[in-house]
């Protein structure tokens, strides 16, 4: 897998693992909700944390998709 491919499929991977992980410890809103804010926005939604995990978890599949492309295993040549 070239550098342009890797870092592509690293892109498409984080982001279907961050919107599988976004609602991960989400906490319910507060009952009373200052004018302009969604009703159903968590009140503290750790976007930080969720974005180290995604990026950890990504690192570990884009590895094993590296290493199943080196194997051959599979190919986007194809």
């Amino acid at each position: 897998m070239g550098v342009y491919t890797g870092i592509m499929v690293f892109v498409v991977t984080w982001w279907i693992v961050i919107f599988a992980v976004l609602p991960w410890g989400n906490n319910d809103p507060p009952d009373t909700v200052e004018q302009g804010h969604a009703t159903s926005a968590p009140a503290k939604p750790k976007l930080l944390l969720k974005f180290l995990v995604t990026t950890l978890v990504t690192a570990v599949i884009w590895i094993a998709i590296d290493q199943a492309v080196r194997h051959g295993l599979v190919s986007f040549r194809e």
